[in-house]
């Protein structure tokens, strides 16, 4: 889906995504920028989780446990 024709980004960033590509962990420079926004997709879901979670009051899961349970509702709901 291209939805952002004119996005440009830094020198510095420019080559580090292509040093990314260059080293052969994604294939394009589209890949990166897609796996970026991805991991901050997931970063803020997790992040709404743990607010609810403290504001809803005592729980008994480790940290460990609520983020299974974030990625487990995440991968459901087709956020990651």
């Amino acid at each position: 889906m291209s939805i952002c024709s004119d996005v440009s980004i830094s020198e510095p960033n420019g080559k580090w995504v292509q040093a990314q590509v260059d080293n052969g962990e994604f294939a394009t420079g589209d890949e990166v920028v897609d796996d970026l926004i991805r991991q901050a997709r997931e970063r803020d879901i997790i992040r709404a989780h743990l607010i609810a979670a403290e504001q809803s009051g005592f729980t008994d899961q480790t940290p460990e446990e609520i983020l299974a349970e974030a990625k487990e509702e995440m991968r459901r709901n087709g956020e990651l």
